[in-house]
């Protein structure tokens, strides 16, 4: 399983423009965190942030936004076709 901080890093290469400031700030988040289980803030997990950047990446489409977004419910346990 990837960290979060590779999958923002390959989220950064294919999002060229990010319009969207919940998604920008959710984004920031993940770049410096590991794990989702991993305590963030004063979160206790970074479910929160991932929901967060799944909630506001709605501008961000094509395959590999798929495909990410994808892994990123697995991660959260909310598999979604």
């Amino acid at each position: 399983m990837r960290t979060l901080r590779e999958i923002a890093l390959d989220i950064l290469a294919d999002w060229t423009v990010i319009n969207n400031a919940g998604a920008r700030d959710a984004l920031e988040c993940m770049r410096k965190m590991g794990a989702v289980t991993e305590r963030f803030g004063a979160d206790p997990n970074g479910y929160a942030v991932v929901g967060a950047f799944l909630g506001n990446s709605i501008g961000w489409r094509g395959p590999v936004a798929r495909r990410i977004k994808k892994e990123l419910r697995q991660m959260c346990g909310h598999p979604r076709p």
